[in-house]
């Protein structure tokens, strides 16, 4: 077995009566990019905030880089670097100052040199006097992440570090990541990129507090048993409202120019469309489904469980 960077069991939260996060479970292998999906309000920040010790769990245990998650909370959050959602450097400070003074906030004895090596490491030397308030995003998200690497982490966790910025930025952060992880850093990410959790060694996908599923990409697919038809032709917005309630129909969704239409019985998936499918206006081809198919069921589920 790999050794673990976190082992959690059974951790719970809850703000004012209200469960935020209900018996979290995770192993998250040490070296590993593990991508951390659900929609907005699902827990996810909750959670990575119990992993680096900022929230003390209501229940569970656990530990992060081998450290008690309860007790040691102080050790882990020197070994952790943490990327939040919104930029939350000084934005009347210049790359090199913010940088300068997240090194002071570590205590770190040689800043100097920590400083100049996450500049030329995130590609900032140039723009070091620039003020913060000024950077576009992309820039932004890459101060941030010098800002979490000057203490040389062994685990970051990162909260949708990448929302907002344009798909080149996304690319160069990508890169930086796999890189990190090769050099043995273990990167929790939460994402709400279909193609950015392709991207990663596991996943695990979070609703209303609960997680739902988790593994490897391929497993998760695998386990959905989910049937998916691709359809391309006209008025594809008619066959849609046509097909949404159709026994055996559990989803309907636009991709580009065509619909995918997925169940889990695949009988009556395949009985309730075949008249359709003699229809020359639309071209049927079975299709693998996608993780954004197998999480868009996985939320359908949550929702119905909710209810």
């Amino acid at each position: 077995m790999p050794e673990l960077a976190i082992d959690v069991v059974g951790l719970s939260k809850s703000f004012a009566g209200k469960a935020a996060v209900s018996g979290l479970s995770l192993k998250v292998p040490r070296g590993s990019i593990f991508g951390f999906l659900g929609p907005n309000g699902s827990g996810k920040t909750t959670s990575i905030r119990m992993l680096c010790g900022l929230l003390t769990p209501d229940a569970g245990s656990g530990a992060c880089l081998g450290l008690d998650l309860i007790r040691d909370t102080d050790r882990i959050k020197r070994q952790v670097g943490y990327m939040t959602q919104r930029f939350s450097l000084y934005e009347d400070l210049t790359i090199r100052e913010n940088l300068d003074f997240i090194a002071r906030m570590y205590g770190m004895a040689q800043r100097r040199q920590a400083v100049d090596a996450s500049l030329a490491r995130l590609g900032l030397a140039d723009r070091r006097n620039q003020l913060a308030g000024t950077l576009s995003g992309g820039w932004k998200q890459r101060l941030a992440l010098a800002a979490c690497l000057l203490h040389s982490p062994q685990l970051l966790l990162l909260d949708e570090p990448t929302a907002g910025v344009d798909p080149k930025a996304r690319r160069d952060f990508w890169q930086e990541i796999h890189k990190l992880a090769a050099e043995g850093i273990t990167v929790l990410v939460s994402t709400h990129y279909m193609d950015e959790a392709e991207r990663c060694n596991e996943l695990a996908y979070i609703a209303y507090g609960n997680l739902l599923a988790s593994g490897t990409p391929q497993a998760i697919l695998a386990s959905s048993g989910l049937v998916t038809w691709r359809v391309e032709g006209d008025d594809l917005a008619a066959l849609a409202d046509r097909l949404r309630g159709c026994p055996g129909v559990e989803q309907v969704v636009p991709f580009g120019n065509a619909l995918h239409v997925s169940g889990t019985d695949a009988e009556r998936l395949a009985a309730c469309t075949a008249d359709l499918r003699r229809d020359s206006r639309w071209q049927w081809q079975p299709a693998e489904p996608g993780l954004e198919d197998v999480f868009i069921q996985l939320m359908d589920r949550a929702k119905e469980n909710g209810a």
